[in-house]
């Protein structure tokens, strides 16, 4: 067998069945990990806004209001 043979294939078929299993298993752990990692963060990063906003004094408020003093004051 040369070297350019044993070179040709893919890894999955070198590899034991069982070791591939175990590999794709870990993958799709991996991966259900990282979504809620960051359903975490998503909801961490929601929860500071709510506080932020909750905690925002008068003159905030009225700076963000869309309502013009002017108009009224005609």
């Amino acid at each position: 067998m040369s070297k350019k043979e044993q070179r040709e294939g893919s890894l999955s078929d070198h590899l034991n069945e069982d070791v591939l299993t175990q590999l794709r298993l870990k993958k799709s752990e991996l991966k259900q990990s990282e979504a809620e990692r960051q359903e975490q963060e998503k909801q961490k990063r929601l929860e500071e806004r709510k506080k932020k906003e909750a905690n925002k004094s008068f003159e905030e408020l009225l700076n963000e209001s869309e309502l013009d003093w002017k108009t009224f004051k005609k």
